[in-house]
């Protein structure tokens, strides 16, 4: 049976558009422009192709570090105006600053200040045009929600806080369950419903035992058809860039199977060169600094200016780590304890050391040792570690690979002060090592730029 579905961009499709649009709606414009106005500064000749090139480049950088294929902030009009702006300004100043792959510099130096404008209204007429137009509840995927035990109102919320170009339709559930937000119907209906309804997807909520033979019986003639069907667990990870820890049981080798990377030596070797280059820029770019770090904290931190602490790496083994001091002299002489936000025992010069990360360079000699990555999770210390594998399924399972400097976790959530904070930070470190990639080390770092520009550091 098929139905007359909505019509709705999928995650990946919606990002495709946004950086195919960005790109070619400029292209066109500047071509536009030059053809109809006095704007030289970008003249279409036989050369231009290396220019257009470099344009689009810096388009997608910027836009990326800039959050602006965030969709959630996408979405946003305020967003949107002020990443998009700042964006556009920075794409200016690195084209000008390119020779040869970029125009020479006009005479009228007006001209700087047109080929800017038609960025910013380029992209910003076409954001605002996504937002009313692709956004809006026609384009929305109609959902129904199918399983034997689940709380439907903790998915059902779930998807919609992370992508709420959701609509849920309902759900169905073999077991006696009702709701204030979704509507329940019967299995027997399952048919009706997707056809009334215009559903455009099938998920399934199975619990840890797999699902019923009657929920089972009823899919199959939609499977049969075709008609997309997808486990919760696949499609939380595809909308949250998390691995689901609580929906899947012991048997995750199953579920994982972790990315190919972990084993391929070419991308391992790629890695440490990256690892190291940018560790050897790193602490050239910490030797400059440091004296201004050194007056900070002899100013607001008044004590030693480094400090060490043991933590565990890949494999379990134990290394010292190596950061800038943030916090008070004896900030532990009550214990371990995890640091927090707001927490009094961090120093107002070592906050602004933990906003901006400075405070992470000098673990660049730790990567450079090898004890530790330029990506991957947080190294914990042991005694959190121990406490927290007890607690949380699969939380050795980020020993996998070397912790990293930064990561998936650190550029996607915030602090950490609570047991449910280190499932979400779990759930990110897990993603990280099933889905290992140039591509995906590419999308931290910059993400990280972001954190970095933001002001979110942890």
């Amino acid at each position: 049976m098929k139905s007359s579905q909505v019509t709705h961009f999928e995650i990946s499709e919606r990002k495709v558009l946004l950086r195919i649009f960005d790109v070619v709606l400029v292209w066109l414009v500047l071509y536009l422009v030059t053809e109809s106005f006095d704007f030289t500064y970008f003249p279409f000749s036989e050369n231009t192709w290396f220019w257009l090139i470099t344009l689009g480049f810096y388009i997608l950088l910027f836009n990326t570090v800039f959050e602006l294929y965030n969709l959630q902030k996408a979405e946003s009009r305020k967003a949107t105006l002020k990443n998009g702006v700042l964006s556009c300004l920075l794409v200016t100043l690195f084209f000008l600053l390119t020779p040869i792959l970029s125009p020479p510099l006009p005479d009228n130096r007006f001209q700087i200040l047109y080929f800017f404008g038609v960025l910013v209204l380029t992209l910003l007429t076409w954001r605002f045009l996504y937002i009313g137009l692709i956004t809006s509840p026609r384009f929305f995927k109609r959902v129904l929600i199918i399983g034997d035990d689940f709380d439907i109102d903790k998915i059902g919320n779930d998807l919609l806080k992370n992508d709420p170009n959701y609509e849920i339709m309902g759900f169905i559930s073999s077991k006696e369950r009702s709701s204030h937000l979704f509507e329940a119907y019967e299995l027997k209906d399952l048919r009706a419903v997707v056809k009334a309804s215009k559903v455009g997807e099938i998920v399934v909520a199975n619990s840890m035992q797999g699902l019923s033979a009657d929920l089972y019986q009823a899919l199959v003639p939609l499977l049969k058809t075709g008609f997309p069907i997808k486990a919760y667990a696949h499609v939380y990870e595809e909308v949250t860039n998390k691995v689901p820890v609580q929906y899947i049981n012991n048997d995750f080798y199953f579920y994982f199977p972790f990315s190919r990377s972990n084993q391929n030596r070419l991308y391992l070797l790629y890695h440490r060169i990256i690892d190291v280059l940018i560790s050897l820029v790193g602490l050239v770019f910490g030797l400059l600094i440091l004296p201004f770090i050194a007056i900070g904290n002899l100013i607001g931190n008044r004590g030693s200016l480094f400090y060490k602490q043991l933590r565990l790496g890949k494999s379990g083994t134990e290394f010292y780590i190596i950061k800038f001091r943030t916090m008070v002299k004896d900030a532990e002489k009550n214990g371990a304890q995890l640091a927090s936000k707001g927490d009094n025992r961090i120093t107002k010069f070592g906050n602004f050391l933990r906003r901006t990360r400075l405070d992470e360079i000098p673990q660049f000699i730790n990567v450079i040792k090898g004890e530790m990555s330029l990506i991957g999770p947080r190294p914990e210390r042991p005694e959190f570690v121990k406490t927290l594998s007890e607690k949380i399924p699969f939380y050795e399972v980020r020993q996998i690979i070397k912790p990293g400097l930064t990561g998936w976790a650190q550029v996607n959530s915030k602090y950490a002060n609570s047991d449910e904070d280190m499932i979400e930070k779990l759930q990110y470190d897990l993603y990280y090592i099933k889905h290992r990639s140039v591509f995906l080390d590419l999308r931290v770092l910059l993400k990280t730029i972001s954190t970095v520009i933001f002001f979110r550091g942890q």
